[in-house]
Parts: structure tokens; C-alpha cells; sequence
């Protein structure tokens, strides 16, 4: 199993830092993830947001693609609508390329008005317009339509969505499925099924709403002003132009002093039993055997987890990852690799998040994304983007993308 970390590059203006150094800083992080054992990096995609979200994540990718060597570098998720399917996959193999064959390609449905107004496509389309792209892209790849050609043949390919529907089309398209989720395991093979594919080309993966910390409580009240940032800039964002009305393309969404004031007395979840919806903050030893038990009997490749969220404290960004891939990550690879076959009793693997507990020694020693897509009627409020049926990132996703 490959653990991977994810960015959206936002860069909020309570703690704007110069967009060069932001994009500089960011590249030379991803950079020492690598070199510290973090398998890939994933990469998101929306337009007009204050904060630069990142719009082109591809362009991204190919600048990753020229600084690191090893880690796959996915989408995760590019809003597929908004463009030509040659465009996506013109755009793909030349990241492939550049990248030896690294690139693992996600695709969700997007969900904002303003970003599909701007690019002159109906937003009720996008559900069929993901599920063509994707089938298109894929042809583009099989048929050798697609100038120069891509390393991988053809790249990995994912859907980013959410409901039993969106797990079925994408196990007919023979693609993963960019969601952890326990309830879309078997509409996911019975689609791959449907399409004539194995059961053994069944892979799931996704983001980990989670981050680490040698001591949660002392992290929580420095991480909270961030988490309430992006928690109602995506409720914000989510709800906007519903109705019809016409509402700005380009807003900002300032956390308010109560927001933040809640969030801090919500405090990290370290009571939990299971992985939560929310953020969490934890140590490596109290995360292993939640996403131990998150993963068990599911055929699941990729997890990855925030590298930062709106604006982070870089002493808390660095420790993070320092805890993820030397202390988490080798943890949790041998308690998958110690997992018997997803077909077997769950109960029976919980011993292998035991036995891995051993790679955990003290915090930091060494001892593995939606962005938004899911299915209409399946939105939990403003909480769930509507962009393929993801939820909020940061908010009440476990193993979605924005």
C-alpha cells in the first residue's frame, strides 16, 4: 500500500505568504517527502477562489514530475467537465512522460456554479459529463489516438466519486474507485464484474482527514484557525448560487472569531474509536489502529493524507510529515502487508494493526486524495460538495477527495 500526501496549494490572506515562495516552499517540501519514504503525491483542482486554490493541477504535476524521482504524482481530483477529453489526456501523457510513468490520473465531476459558468458548461451535466470523459480519455489511451503516447498504457485512471451508482460505473470502466468507503465495496465489484473485469483490479483509494502531532492537545489550538478557515470556505463554496441567484466567482471566506472559537473547544478527537469524518489530530500510535480497522477487508492501494491546511504553521506542517512517513507509514504498510486477503474475516486482520504496533516506536522514529465528487441526492448538506459527491475535505470525508 502507498501512503501519499496531498495540497491544494491554498494561500489564505490571514496568513498569505508570496505566491512564489508558497509554490517554491511547497515543491521543496514534497521534495523531502521523498526523500523521507512518502510513495506519491496528490494534487486538487478548483477556479476562482480568494485564496488561489490551485486551478491547473496538471501543471503542477509536470513541475513535480521534474523535481522528485520515485513518488507517484496523481490528481486528485481534476474536474474532468470542464474540459475536452483530448485536453485531459493530451495533458496526461505528457506529465506521464516527463514523469519516467508516474502519473496516476484522478477525475471527479466538480460541483461549483461560478467555475462551470466560466467555463461554459452546464453545471446539472456534470455526472455525465465525468462518466464520457472518462470513457473517452480511456479510448483516447487504448485506441493510440493520444500524441506523444503516454509511458504507462495507460495511466492509472480513478473516479473520485461518492454512492453505490458512481462505485458501479467506475467498476465498468475497469478504473479505481477514489473513495474509502466500506458501503461502495460491492457495487464497485459488481460493476467490475459487469465490465468483464477481475475482482483483482479492485483498488480504492483516497484522503485521511487526519494529522499528526507528538501532542495533539498542546497542536489543537494552533491547527484550529486553519480547520475553521477551510471548513466554511467549503460550506461557503458548497451552497453558493443553489438557488440560481447570481453570486460572485472570486469570494473570500474569512473565518469568523466564533468559528474559530468552536473549533478550538472542539478540540483534537482523541477519544474517538474509529476514524472520524472531521479532522483529527492524533500521534501515530493513537492513528494506526483507526485506519487499521478503516481499511480492513477492502482492496485499498493509496491513502494519503493533508501535507498542510490553509496556511498551517510550517513547524506543525514539518513535524507532520516527519511522523507520517517515518512513524505512521512504515506502521501501517506492515499491518496491510500482514492482512490477509480482503475476502477473508475483518476480525481476524485486527491483529495485524497489533503486530505493526511494534514498527511504532517513540513519536517520529522509524520503526503511505476527494476533492469533490459523488452522486446527486447524496449531499449531506452544505458539507458534501456536489462536485461527483465528495465531502468536505478537512470536514466530513474519510477517504474522499475535494
Amino acid at each position: 500500500m502507498r501512503i501519499g500526501i496531498y495540497t491544494d496549494m491554498r494561500n489564505p490572506e490571514a496568513w498569505r505568504r508570496p505566491w512564489v515562495e508558497l509554490y517554491s516552499s511547497t515543491i521543496e517540501r514534497i521534495v523531502d517527502a521523498e526523500r523521507l519514504g512518502v510513495d506519491s503525491v496528490w494534487v486538487s483542482e478548483h477556479h476562482l477562489f480568494a485564496d488561489g486554490y490551485l486551478p491547473q493541477p496538471l501543471t503542477l504535476a509536470a513541475a513535480l514530475a521534474n523535481a522528485t524521482q520515485r513518488m507517484r504524482i496523481g490528481t486528485a481530483v481534476m474536474i474532468a467537465p470542464l474540459r475536452p477529453a483530448l485536453q485531459i489526456a493530451e495533458e496526461a501523457a505528457v506529465v506521464d512522460l516527463l514523469s519516467g510513468g508516474r502519473l496516476e490520473l484522478g477525475l471527479g465531476a466538480g460541483y461549483r456554479v461560478p467555475e462551470f459558468r466560466a467555463y461554459g458548461v452546464e453545471v446539472r451535466e456534470r455526472f455525465p459529463l465525468l462518466h464520457r470523459r472518462a470513457g473517452e480519455v480511456l479510448a483516447l489511451f487504448s485506441e493510440g489516438r493520444c500524441t506523444p503516447p503516454p509511458v504507462q498504457q495507460p495511466p492509472p485512471m480513478w473516479l473520485g466519486v461518492m454512492g453505490p451508482r458512481g462505485a458501479r460505473i467506475a467498476g465498468r470502466l475497469g478504473v479505481g474507485l477514489l473513495w474509502v468507503g466500506r458501503s461502495l465495496h460491492q457495487p464497485y465489484l459488481d460493476g467490475l464484474s459487469e465490465g468483464g473485469h477481475p475482482p483483482s483490479a479492485a483498488r480504492m483509494g483516497g484522503l485521511v482527514n487526519l494529522l499528526l502531532a507528538d501532542d495533539p492537545e498542546a497542536a489543537w489550538p494552533r491547527i484550529a484557525p486553519h480547520l475553521a478557515y477551510q471548513r466554511q470556505s467549503y460550506e461557503s463554496a458548497a451552497a453558493e448560487d443553489r438557488e440560481g441567484a447570481s453570486t460572485p466567482a472570486v469570494r473570500a471566506f474569512p473565518a469568523s472569531t466564533a468559528d474559530t472559537r468552536e473549533m478550538i473547544a472542539e478540540g483534537p478527537r482523541l477519544q474517538q474509536s474509529r476514524l472520524s469524518s472531521r479532522m483529527q489530530v492524533l500521534t501515530p500510535e493513537q492513528a494506526l489502529p483507526l485506519l487499521s480497522e478503516h481499511i480492513a477487508g477492502l482492496p485499498v492501494t493509496d491513502l494519503f493524507f493533508w501535507l498542510s491546511v490553509a496556511g498551517m504553521p510550517d513547524d506543525l506542517v514539518q513535524r507532520h510529515l516527519e511522523l507520517l512517513a517515518g512513524s505512521l507509514a512504515p506502521a501501517l504498510r506492515s499491518a496491510h502487508a500482514a492482512s490477509p486477503c480482503a475476502s477473508e474475516d475483518a476480525g481476524e486482520r485486527r491483529g495485524g494493526s497489533e503486530a505493526a504496533a511494534e514498527h511504532l516506536g517513540p513519536s517520529g522514529e522509524a520503526g503511505e486524495h476527494l476533492g469533490p465528487s459523488g452522486e446527486a441526492g447524496e449531499r449531506r448538506g452544505a458539507r458534501v460538495e456536489a462536485s461527483g459527491g465528495e465531502v468536505l475535505p478537512g470536514h466530513e470525508s474519510v477517504g474522499g477527495i475535494r
